[in-house]
């Protein structure tokens, strides 16, 4: 699974994230009956699901210790609808149509204009300003939040909560980054799987939408400074976001001593 703990990271004012109160992963509909035990040993109070409502028809809802709250934030950009492309590359195994698709750059550009509509749709900046409240209430973690792959829309929502905190750029980047290595067995298996069923010739084309890429982010970050002037307007005019928020944030997630 493409999971982890973002507990130990360095916040702004010292303080180190809390392990177990924040964690991010892939989908959970593909949780086992031994899976149970161990998500369950997480003590998880809720679980945030970012998947479209066709993504959760398709793949199965998120199975669940008993006791965890789920909630569901969909979040579906229409215009940049990966799954449709995928879908759409698979249904004719011609070459030069996936590459008509995919090639030149289109798979990657597809990618940016995604990260950019998480920041410049509206519902979209709504849902993941729902996720950061429900981790500032009193109640709220440990929480646990996730898309199909663990690196798109939770991997910007992972971003939102560490700039919100503090922790510097170049760390937020390494965490996203570190879907690659956690991911790259699951990418290889399914590339691998789609040549040997011939349903692509050059599957190396989806490469662009199955990795996590430095400039995707950037992209989401140029569209905060390019609206919103900076982080902070953005999470008071953008997300709507106030300080009572931020305060929540630092009590739930924050350990208590300076360092």
């Amino acid at each position: 699974m493409n999971a982890r703990d973002l507990g130990g990271y360095r916040a702004a004012d010292g303080r180190i994230l809390r392990r177990g109160v924040a964690l991010r992963s892939d989908g959970l509909n593909h949780v086992t009956a031994e899976d149970l035990g161990p998500l369950a040993e997480l003590g998880l109070r809720r679980v945030v699901d970012l998947r479209s409502m066709d993504e959760v028809r398709e793949a199965g809802r998120d199975r669940l210790p008993d006791g965890v709250a789920l909630h569901h934030f969909p979040l579906l950009a229409t215009d940049f609808d990966i799954y449709v492309m995928i879908r759409d590359a698979l249904s004719d195994a011609g070459a030069q149509r996936q590459r008509a698709l995919l090639g030149d750059g289109r798979a990657g550009a597809m990618m940016t204009g995604l990260y950019r509509w998480f920041v410049t749709d509206r519902v979209a900046r709504e849902r993941f300003a729902a996720l950061l409240r429900l981790l500032a209430a009193p109640e709220g973690p440990p929480l646990l939040f996730h898309c199909s792959a663990g690196k798109d829309r939770t991997g910007w929502a992972a971003a939102l909560l560490m700039t919100a905190l503090g922790v510097d750029r170049a760390t937020v980047l390494d965490d996203y980054l570190l879907t690659n290595e956690r991911s790259a067995a699951v990418v290889e298996r399914v590339l691998g799987d789609f040549a040997a069923r011939g349903l692509m010739r050059e599957p190396e084309l989806l490469l662009p939408v199955f990795r996590a890429d430095r400039a995707y982010l950037d992209a989401a970050f140029a569209e905060v400074e390019a609206g919103w002037g900076g982080f902070e307007p953005f999470w008071r005019e953008g997300l709507g976001l106030d300080d009572d928020v931020l305060a929540g944030l630092r009590v739930n997630l924050l350990d208590g001593s300076d360092s």
